[in-house]
Order: C-alpha cells, then structure tokens, then sequence
C-alpha cells in the first residue's frame, strides 16, 4: 500500500512568503553565528520551528 506522498514531507513549505521568512531569519541565524558555513539545513529548520511554532495559550 503506497503512503500518501504529503505525509512524508511535513516540513515543506507551500506558501511563498512563509519560505522567506524562514530564509530571513536562517540567514540572520547564520549571520550571528559569524557566516561559518556548514550549518544550513539547521539553520532552515530552527528557523522554519521558530516561526511556525504555535504561541501557547494562557489559562483562564
């Protein structure tokens, strides 16, 4: 039985500018780590974690 092909990429991104965000703030990441080279793919999804995280809800 074939998987269904979306459920095994959850972290692609299908919204443009969503995908620059998360360019702009890897890059910021890069940045702040002195541009060493070799951290992309971390920085994309620290990135893509921190701006598609969901803000907790306060109790009532």
């Amino acid at each position: 039985m074939a998987q269904d092909p979306s459920k095994l990429t959850p972290n692609v991104v299908a919204d443009p500018k969503r995908e620059e965000e998360i360019r702009r703030r890897a890059y910021v990441m890069y940045e702040q780590r002195g541009r060493e080279d070799g951290h992309d793919i971390d920085d994309w999804l620290h990135a893509e974690a921190e701006l598609t995280a969901q803000p907790m809800k306060k109790a009532a």
